[in-house]
């Protein structure tokens, strides 16, 4: 369906920035569904969760949380760090293959030792992208360019399945809900496949509490059709023919714990000349470590101390955190970003050419040797990617109405000291109230500039950081005398009092609001060209699309070929099924998803 045509009756569907909300029929009431039922409505009653919009990245209310929430995290994750408790439970080292799931060591492979598994990461957002993403993973067998790709029998999450911090509320409605909507019951053919998590930062916000409620439960735990294995927020698993996945959990990109090493090293154990191991960090510091040399340091020592000594051999390594798909590559490695499982977009213009692993300028005194690998592919595209940038000047203003009424509120209050100390305004108490000093106006609004080009993901403070800080206050309070000047130009202030403030807040501070807000989205513009912001270039955005994740399929022979799955457009509208058999998804797209190889598939011998 056209996104200018109005929604069939009955349809589900979600504007930008709104609720989702079922459009009912015509002298149709939405009946409960029955118990243990269907859902006939995209209604919280029946489908026991709430489905949300995409996360405002950029709302104050938002930010202002989510900065104590990081804050106390950043404080006491320390202290409250689970990983060492997590000592106590089992230490099973798992085991998968074609309909079958075991522990390591339990006898020969059936099924001829073949395997399908899907990787997914960054999912827990909006209901829209995050259900397409879901959708797919659920469907039966996808026919994607051709190839013919049965559902992955095991469901790799890399990481941040909830958004913006971690709750058993929000787990319930931006990840469980949707992935139970997507596959409710276990499928009625083959055994119910299996699920994986991988902590991400966003699941650590609350010290692990609700992630390990919901994926550490051994074999008792499910999402929908999916049941949960994993005892502990890391785990190996071992896969066909002397291939190894491992996933771990580095809190805080900041070490690997002991009893985590430990667990590693019983792997390890296992290991040994002609094993093939694929590794999920968290993130992917292999890119990270270009702007921040320690990123990959705690990788690089798990590799250097774990792996290497056994003869085994790192062939790939995946990870989400950034959303999008790049592929960096050389012989005998693939390095591997997949964060399309339904967060915002992350740019990918931006990416190197090419990268050394680990990078040359490390302090760490036994690092590996340093190695190029060259960027093979992105989605989207860079030119794709540069194009979505400039669409700041409409989706940021759009997507994020109370951020602009704080602008607009700053270049007000900002305008009102300036004239005030132009000593153009009516006398009175009333009127003084409502001011500032200019210059502490002035200083507020650029220490304000200066710590938004300093986020939390910036790592470490740069001079061009300042110096854009800087920059950017310097043009606010630019548009703001300008704005004094335009106001003193006019009878405004011979107005009675409260006349000028009535106008000032119903005239003036609209205004300003959107000539700020397009001078914010011109500096975030500007800023991304130095690698200042790039992450709030997109969040500002919300764009939704261009999702995807990876299915793997390992082979007969002992080969794995990766197949990179995405969908250029997900969905906004979506019918219910009531009637449909129990494990098939709750809600269809209006409008069919289609699913397209990313990446030419990537094949190891």
């Amino acid at each position: 369906m056209p996104d200018d045509m109005p929604p069939a009756p009955g349809e589900l569907t979600a504007e930008p920035g709104e609720p989702l909300l079922p459009i009912p029929q015509e002298d149709d009431e939405a009946a409960p569904a029955p118990p243990g039922g269907r859902p006939t409505a995209l209604d919280p009653d029946q489908m026991g969760f709430t489905p949300r919009r995409g996360v405002p990245w950029l709302s104050p209310v938002l930010l202002s949380g989510t900065a104590v929430r990081v804050l106390l995290a950043d404080l006491f994750g320390a202290y409250l760090d689970k990983r060492e408790l997590q000592n106590a439970l089992s230490s099973r080292i798992l085991r998968e293959g074609a309909g079958y799931a075991g522990e390591a060591g339990d006898g020969d492979w059936p099924d001829g030792g073949e395997l399908w598994l899907d990787y997914a990461a960054d999912t827990g957002d909006g209901f829209n992208a995050t259900y397409s993403v879901a959708y797919l993973l659920a469907q039966p067998s996808l026919t994607v360019d051709g190839h013919e790709l049965p559902r992955g029998e095991v469901l790799v999450l890399g990481g941040d399945q909830v958004y913006p911090t971690a709750s058993g509320q929000q787990y319930e409605d931006r990840f469980k809900g949707p992935f139970r909507a997507a596959l409710p019951e276990r499928p009625a053919e083959g055994p119910a496949p299996r699920m994986y998590a991988v902590p991400g930062n966003h699941d650590w916000y609350d010290g692990l509490t609700a992630f390990l409620r919901l994926f550490v439960r051994g074999d008792e735990g499910s999402v929908g059709g999916w049941r949960t294995r994993q005892s502990r927020s890391y785990f190996a698993i071992e896969l066909p023919h002397r291939w190894w996945l491992l996933g771990l959990d580095v809190q805080g990109d900041a070490y690997i714990d002991d009893p985590q090493l430990r667990y590693f090293r019983s792997v390890a154990a296992r290991l040994g000349p002609g094993d093939k191991v694929i590794i999920c960090p968290p993130s992917p510091s292999w890119v990270e470590s270009t702007d921040d040399r320690k990123a990959y340091d705690s990788l690089d020592y798990f590799v250097r101390t774990i792996i290497d000594p056994t003869g085994a051999d790192v062939r790939v390594m995946i990870s989400g955190d950034l959303h999008h798909y790049a592929r960096y590559s050389r012989p005998g490695r693939e390095l591997i970003t997949s964060g399309g499982g339904g967060a915002y977009l992350y740019p990918t213009h931006e990416l190197p050419e090419q990268i050394s692993v680990p990078p040359k300028r490390t302090q760490v005194r036994n690092a590996s040797p340093s190695l190029p690998y060259d960027l093979k592919r992105t989605f989207p595209t860079k030119p794709q990617s540069r194009g979505l940038a400039l669409g700041v000047f409409w989706r940021l203003p759009w997507r994020n109405p109370v951020f602009l009424g704080l602008l607009g509120l700053l270049q007000t209050l900002t305008m009102l000291a300036f004239v005030n100390a132009a000593d153009r305004v009516v006398s009175g108490v009333e009127q003084r109230l409502v001011t500032v000093p200019a210059v502490l106006m002035a200083v507020l609004d650029v220490l304000g500039t200066c710590l938004l080009a300093m986020p939390r993901s910036a790592g470490r403070r740069r001079p061009r950081h300042w110096l854009l800080g800087i920059l950017h206050g310097l043009a606010f309070v630019g548009l703001a005398t300008l704005g004094t000047w335009a106001w003193l130009s006019l009878p405004i202030v011979d107005l009675a009092w409260p006349l000028p403030l009535l106008i000032a807040i119903v005239l003036y501070l609209p205004l300003s609001a959107v000539a700020a807000g397009e001078l914010f989205a011109l500096y975030l513009l500007i800023a991304a060209k130095f690698d200042v912001n790039l992450n709030e270039l997109f969040a500002g955005q919300g764009i939704t699309d261009y999702k995807g994740f990876l299915r793997l399929h390992f082979t007969a022979d002992g080969g794995l070929t990766i197949y990179p799955i995405g969908v250029r457009r997900t969905g906004r509208h979506w019918h219910a099924r009531p009637d449909a058999a129990l494990d098939a998804p709750w809600f269809e797209p209006g409008r069919p998803l289609e699913p397209h190889l990313i990446d030419d598939p990537i094949t190891i011998a």
